[in-house]
């Protein structure tokens, strides 16, 4: 049999990702073991320029580009994801086939001393890769300094203990993933940062035509995360946005009703749109154009669809 190749980024966090997937076929799949895998490192656009911001070198997909690329050349059969890095619009010929149960979607601190977000003094100085997370900071307490930090995990915790930055923020998935959770200083509920739409979702993608990989991922599917993936990625491409758009988003099921809350910032970043909405859950695509279409309605000439 020919050997199922996954391919993803080399950092850390993505090589721990494709464990989980692996791990998770593996449980559900009797006719595979462990030898019927090959793991394939890919270097993107976003690993090769790690010192510049992301909005300076143009485009939502570059952690995801040079993986799909391997996917439509047929060097590797099944792309890890982190949600939050793809492009709400795919390409024609590959598709999503399953969504891992979410993660914890929230935002951390990590910070040596502070456990009060606004206990932070004028000047802090807090490390983000995100213009969302920086407007939703600065909501929260308008003393900090938001810089630029990029780089894995490990590189930004690093420049945390350099005391290059008094606080970084990241996403609670990815700490928990490398174990790293006694680093965390402080976790944001979601209604204080509305997080990253996707984020916390792995997602598993592969060719269209592909039917007998088709098969074995649908296998690991979690259908409440990817109904409130669809939801969460449909307002994305309803506003039309880009890397620069400072928008969040977050689904959750309960009681077979979906909801969705989201915010968007205005292009200066002066103001901030938020809209919630609850619908059936089977309607989740519907619903987050509902959000999507009123935001958007909101904002007015605040906002420009990229």
């Amino acid at each position: 049999m020919k050997k199922i190749t996954i391919g993803a980024r080399g950092s850390k966090l993505s090589l721990a990702y494709v464990e989980k997937v692996k791990s998770l076929i593996l449980e559900k799949s009797k006719d595979l073991n462990d030898g019927d895998f090959v793991i394939k490192k890919i270097k993107t656009s976003g690993d090769i320029h790690s010192d510049v911001k992301l909005s300076e070198i143009g485009g939502k997909n570059l952690f995801c580009k040079e993986i799909e690329e391997n996917l439509l050349e047929n060097n590797i059969d099944i792309a890890v994801h982190s949600l939050k890095d793809m492009e709400s619009e795919q390409n024609e010929n590959l598709i999503i086939g399953a969504y891992v149960k979410r993660n914890d979607p929230r935002e951390v601190l990590i910070c040596n001393r502070i456990k009060n977000f606004n206990e932070l003094f004028k000047g802090a100085k807090i490390g983000s890769s995100s213009r969302r997370r920086e407007l939703q900071l600065k909501k929260i307490n308008k003393n900090v300094s938001v810089l630029n930090i990029r780089g894995n995990i490990d590189t930004r915790i690093q420049k945390l203990e350099d005391r290059k930055f008094d606080a970084i923020v990241l996403a609670a998935a990815g700490v928990k993933s490398l174990n790293l959770e006694h680093k965390i200083g402080l976790i944001f509920d979601t209604n204080e940062i509305i997080p990253a739409i996707g984020q916390g979702i792995i997602a598993v993608q592969c060719r269209k035509d592909d039917e007998k990989i088709k098969d074995i991922i649908k296998r690991i599917n979690d259908i409440e995360t990817s109904l409130c993936a669809k939801a969460e990625r449909k307002v994305l491409q309803t506003i039309g946005g880009n890397c620069e758009t400072a928008i969040g988003g977050f689904a959750k099921i309960t009681n077979n009703n979906l909801i969705l809350k989201a915010q968007l910032f205005s292009d200066e970043g002066d103001e901030s749109f938020d809209y919630k909405f609850t619908g059936s859950d089977v309607d989740a695509t519907n619903i987050g154009k509902i959000v999507g279409e009123k935001l958007l309605n909101l904002a007015g000439k605040k906002f420009k669809t990229k």
